[in-house]
């Protein structure tokens, strides 16, 4: 029994060793057939032989009549513009190219349909780079692959072992003709850890030696950024952009690509990439204004991997969150085409948080670019209902709001397009951007600010005069706002942006104020002598001294400037209850800051205000309670005097009393109201009846009642007011609490 059971036992294993033998067979011959069926494949595939052909090739094979490199060629040529090609064509036709196998007659071609699919590998750029210090390649060819790396330089995958051998590449910065790209490369690659003493040594030598030439000074720029102890030469503030596109030879089939694999390709220094209408051709196309995407070409992965906690640099397009922002907020690369971040809510938070200044710099390089070659460099001019014009310059304002702060280049543009525009072109984001502009010294303040925009405004219709006005209005509460958080404790210096090399004086900066102030005063003036003292410029000059009339108590800066008398009396003497009331709030305002500011004068002696400034506002406040409260309008003494001839031309009966709270224009229909309300059985109207007993009272508090506070306030605060017993109609009742 027990036999039989060995035997039955054996048989099944033998049995079970045949099934597997059977098995594996099976399994090698189907791998068989699959190698020799992609064999099969890869024999029949004319781009694959064309890539092995061009690794495989021999060094010195002759060019000239070779049909089968112009076969390949062809083949390779075909894919890289229509479908791009994939890494390992990369990097065996950038082999090819740069050791020079077949002489540089074939490189320029070969160059110039390089596209990347997906990516770029970085170690055939590493090589290529290798490859320049054999000196045998033609400096064109030179030239153009580093046009190619700068336009394809957000496609590498990876830039550790570049920023390796920034030494090596620095070293061909003393080429004249390879300068200006290997400077664009640099600045790409520069961290801190690579600015050196020696290096900025070498730059300075070649700036004495080439001249000021804007690609070695945005370079040196950089590096101030990262070790200002280091570069001590001073450098311009705004400087026209330096580094120019260079994708022109690889912009169409990069286009070609990105509609085949239906995503953004992202281009070292290209701006778009997106292909036109063949039917808008004639039109001009805006190359400048789109912005680039921070993403690779294919997105390879829909999440950032589980590993990449570890790495030491992490770019930032793969962060999708703010807490991932939060937990690697230092260890974040940013895109090289900087363009891109004003697209990103991340990366702006970035910006925020870091405050990277190199980082800015770069921003504000790529900005500058756009900005001047779009608007100012272009001679056909913008459309003003073009959709890219439009999205650009919200995403632009969007950024700078978030940010609360403007940019440098933006500043150097408007400063420039002011004096060739016409006032109407893209006038909400113009004026939008312009009141963004740090503060301007008061030196330069005139010539680039004050005078294009006084010759605008004086052409202009009324909705362009309320727009300037209000746009300088928002400029001032920035300026405001950014003094009261910069100011240092001890009020003796500002420093105005922490992205920008200007800092300014306690003195210089309430000087560019006053400039900005008096100027909007003479502005006002004239505007509302032009428009008859039209209602809605009123408001918006109203709405510009309501934010004047407050900056010492508000924003803790020790300066007090009135309205001139163009616009107080005009505001005075309006048809509606509105201005006079906001003007009586606004010299509540006033009383209260120069009150507090001689109090203050007197215990600190840290600053003092004008005796004339005392002068003029009891001047005014004198006008304002002899003209609305004790009825002596345009009365001999008084500051609204008048000549008796002009009076009595005028024909009115008893013009003192013309501008009272009760014949005012402003409040006349008011009183009439309540004449009706108190006496609905009167056929003859008398509305100096008001002024008799309680009347008076109750008047008063119909019109604050009425929505007019800043008359309440003014009276409350100015008026002495006398119990309804002891009034002397005839005289007036009171005298206004002048500021001393």
């Amino acid at each position: 029994m027990a036999k039989v059971s060995r035997s039955s036992s054996t048989f099944n294993s033998s049995t079970s060793s045949e099934r597997d033998l059977s098995v594996s067979g099976r399994s090698n011959g189907s791998l068989r057939v699959a190698e020799k069926k992609r064999r099969k494949n890869e024999a029949k595939d004319p781009f694959l032989l064309a890539l092995k052909y061009f690794s495989e090739v021999e060094a010195g094979t002759q060019v000239k009549g070779n049909d089968m490199l112009e076969v390949n060629l062809v083949h390779v040529e075909r894919v890289g513009l229509s479908q791009g090609l994939p890494p390992e064509a990369i990097s065996v036709m950038l082999e090819f190219v740069m050791s020079l196998r077949m002489g540089s007659a074939p490189c320029a071609r070969v160059l110039k349909f390089l596209i990347p699919a997906t990516v770029v590998p970085q170690e055939a750029v590493v090589r290529a780079v290798a490859w320049l210090c054999i000196g045998k390649i033609p400096v064109s060819t030179q030239v153009l692959f580093l046009k190619w790396v700068l336009t394809v330089f957000d496609m590498i995958d990876s830039k550790d072992q570049l920023r390796a051998i920034y030494g090596f590449i620095f070293s061909f910065v003393k080429d004249e003709n390879l300068s200006p790209f290997i400077c664009h490369l640099l600045f790409l690659l520069t961290r801190r850890e690579s600015v050196c003493q020696f290096r900025v040594r070498k730059l300075l030598e070649l700036q004495s030696k080439m001249g000021r030439q804007p690609f070695l000074s945005h370079l040196l720029s950089l590096y101030k950024v990262f070790c200002p102890e280091l570069v001590t030469l001073s450098l311009p503030s705004r400087m026209r952009s330096g580094f120019k596109n260079h994708n022109a030879p690889w912009k169409a089939a990069l286009s070609v690509v990105q509609r085949r694999a239906n995503s953004q390709i992202t281009s070292g220094v290209g701006l778009t990439l997106g292909a036109k209408d063949k039917t808008n051709s004639k039109k001009r196309k805006l190359h400048h204004l789109e912005l680039p995407s921070p993403s690779p070409a294919v997105q390879c992965q829909a999440s950032p991997p589980p590993s990449f906690s570890c790495r030491k640099v992490l770019p930032l397009v793969q962060l999708h969150s703010f807490s991932q922002l939060l937990d690697h907020l230092h260890h974040i690369e940013l895109p090289a085409q900087m363009g891109s971040l004003l697209g990103s809510s991340l990366a702006l938070h970035y910006l925020d948080c870091v405050q990277d200044d190199s980082a800015f710099l770069c921003l504000n390089y790529w900005l500058g670019h756009a900005l001047h070659e779009e608007f100012l460099f272009c001679s056909d001019g913008v459309s003003q209902s073009s959709s890219e014009v439009l999205q650009f310059l919200h995403m632009l304002l969007s950024t700078q709001n978030f940010l609360q702060e403007g940019f440098t280049s933006t500043e150097a543009f408007l400063y420039k397009f002011l004096s060739v525009w016409d006032g109407s072109l893209l006038r909400p984001q113009i004026l939008g951007l312009l009141s963004d502009i740090p503060v301007v010294p008061s030196a330069c303040i005139n010539q680039l600010l004050f005078e294009p925009l006084m010759q605008l405004f004086f052409s202009s219709t009324l909705s362009f005069k309320c727009s300037v006005l209000d746009c300088l209005n928002s400029m001032l509460l920035k300026w405001l706002t950014w003094h009261s958080v910069y100011a240092l404790e001890d009020g003796l210096d500002i420093s105005l942006n922490s992205h920008t090399p200007m800092s300014m004086t306690l003195s210089g900066f309430m000087d560019s104020v006053m400039e900005l102030v008096c100027f909007v005063g003479r502005l006002a003036s004239a505007g509302l002598q032009l428009e008859g003292c039209h209602s809605l410029l009123l408001s918006y000059v109203l709405d510009f001294y309501q934010t004047v009339c407050d900056m010492f108590l508000k924003y803790s800066l020790p300066l007090v400037v009135l309205p001139p008398r163009g616009v107080f009396y005009p505001a005075l003497l309006a048809t509606d209850p509105v201005s006079v009331d906001r003007l009586a709030h606004i010299m509540v305002r006033y009383k209260n800051n120069l009150t507090s500011a001689k109090s203050q004068d007197q215990q600190m002696k840290a600053f003092h205000i004008s005796r004339q400034t005392y002068k003029d506002f009891n001047t005014y406040l004198l006008a304002m309670v002899g003209s609305l409260w004790n009825s002596k309008t345009f009365l001999p003494g008084t500051a609204l005097e008048m000549a008796e001839e002009v009076l009595a031309r005028s024909k009115v009966p008893e013009y003192w009393r013309s501008f009272d709270f009760i014949h005012h224009p402003a409040f006349l229909s008011l009183a009439i109201h309540f004449h009706h309300q108190c006496w609905p059985e009167r056929r003859d109207m008398d509305l100096n009846s008001i002024k008799n007993g309680k009347h008076w009272d109750w008047y008063l508090e119909f019109l604050f009642n009425h929505g007019l506070e800043g008359l309440r306030q003014f009276v409350h605060s100015n008026i002495n007011r006398r119990p309804a017993g002891e009034r002397n109609l005839s005289q007036g009742d009171s005298q206004p609490a002048n500021a001393r």
